[in-house]
């Protein structure tokens, strides 16, 4: 689709702030109904929906690990960026252990940073922390969840880490299904929805008696994979799986459009699907996967509302291709270094990251501007002006072969 409207909005100035609106739905009081479910939007390129998967099969930034890469031809370059509008709350044990020894006992203290690293089920927790947000990246999967921050103000509810424990075993069920050994002659198909319908099973489980905490997030991913056409060529393929209001974008720059975007999924307005306590949703039920044909040089995105409330679709556009083409004219410091894998200060796509973010924190904090969220209100009757601030998350992933 075109990547801006016949007549693209013009920002403007509000002279004065209305009321504030509740930013989230309270799952912590009351379950959503179970409304109709709708596939998300789909747009030019080749996709494949489902909205009823078959049944489930059976860290920190330094500790980020790469899913493997099996006769894969085609792999992710990736970027994040983050912005939270509070820091992000301590995860309680088990998940996170207390200090156990004394400053006088030097034994005690020996790398008390490593030993306070979280982890679940022995290892250690994937992803990172926003906020109430968590998001991952590697070479062929990247995600972004958004925990409800409603559940802050319980006694036991902790959305952040619901939003990072769903990533987390999400994550650790595409690894482990792609390494699982296969018949001569079986081709492997990803299941995405299936794998989030496991991490969230285990979530569950971790969360339960006697650990007891409660949450809910949403959830959006998108996994590289592709098809082999006639004659043995392989074509880039993401599958994209969505359950509630992140968004997963996916642009193609030298055309400057949008090829594909996921699109909320709401029980009522500012109040998204979600899975965790409480809530009637589960990823076989609800989650939306569409298969979206693509190509070398695409930009895959995956985003918290905290862009999309803040920022329209031109917008979004408009940043990564400026960001590209300042990295691309060697206009972002002498020490650039094209085609960094690592996501660190000179990939091209960590720049496109960071400069999103900054667009979108730059409305969120302002109380005077326009912004989608303002509009989306007003058209249901709620005074709203200025910018949603929340957390801010973006991964950012430009699509290569895999000898690039």
């Amino acid at each position: 689709m075109p990547s801006t409207p016949a007549a693209p909005f013009q920002r403007q100035k509000i002279t004065a702030p209305g009321p504030a609106i509740s930013s989230r739905c309270d799952p912590t009081s009351q379950k959503a109904p179970d409304l109709p479910h709708t596939t998300a939007c789909l747009s030019t390129a080749t996709t494949t929906s489902t909205t009823t998967p078959p049944p489930p099969s059976q860290a920190d930034s330094s500790e980020r690990k790469s899913l493997p890469q099996t006769q894969q031809p085609f792999r992710f370059e990736t970027g994040v960026s983050l912005f939270a509008k509070r820091a992000p709350r301590p995860f309680p044990p088990p998940f996170l252990s207390p200090p156990s020894g004394s400053f006088s006992d030097p034994l005690s203290t020996h790398h008390r940073s490593r030993d306070r690293r979280a982890r679940v089920d022995g290892e250690i927790i994937l992803g990172q922390t926003n906020g109430d947000d968590a998001v991952f990246a590697s070479d062929n999967f990247i995600c972004a969840n958004d925990g409800v921050g409603a559940w802050s103000t319980r006694p036991r509810g902790h959305a952040g880490l619901w939003s990072r424990l769903i990533l987390h075993y999400w994550a650790t069920a595409i690894q482990q299904e792609a390494t699982n050994p296969r018949a001569a002659g079986d081709v492997y198909k990803p299941d995405p929805v299936a794998y989030l319908q496991t991490a969230y099973e285990q979530t569950l489980k971790a969360t339960s008696d006697p650990n007891d905490w409660q949450g809910t997030t949403t959830a959006s991913g998108a996994l590289l994979h592709y098809k082999t056409l006639q004659g043995s060529e392989k074509v880039p393929q993401v599958y994209v799986t969505n359950l509630g209001d992140c968004q997963v974008m996916i642009l193609r720059p030298r055309h400057e459009k949008v090829v594909y975007k996921t699109k909320e999924q709401w029980h009522w307005f500012d109040c998204p699907r979600q899975l965790g306590t409480n809530s009637p949703d589960t990823p076989n039920t609800e989650a939306v996967l569409d298969i979206v044909e693509i190509q070398v040089g695409d930009v895959v995105l995956a985003m918290s509302d905290g862009v999309i409330d803040n920022l329209w679709e031109h917008e979004i556009v408009d940043s990564i291709q400026k960001s590209i083409e300042r990295w691309e004219n060697g206009e972002c410091g002498g020490d650039r270094v094209e085609g960094d894998r690592t996501g660190g200060a000179n990939g091209g796509m960590k720049l496109a990251a960071e400069e999103l973010v900054a667009a979108a924190k730059k409305i969120a904090t302002d109380p005077f501007a326009e912004s989608p969220f303002m509009e989306h209100a007003i058209e249901e009757g709620l005074p709203s002006v200025g910018g949603k601030l929340d957390d801010i998350s973006v991964v950012a992933a430009l699509v290569r072969k895999q000898d690039a």
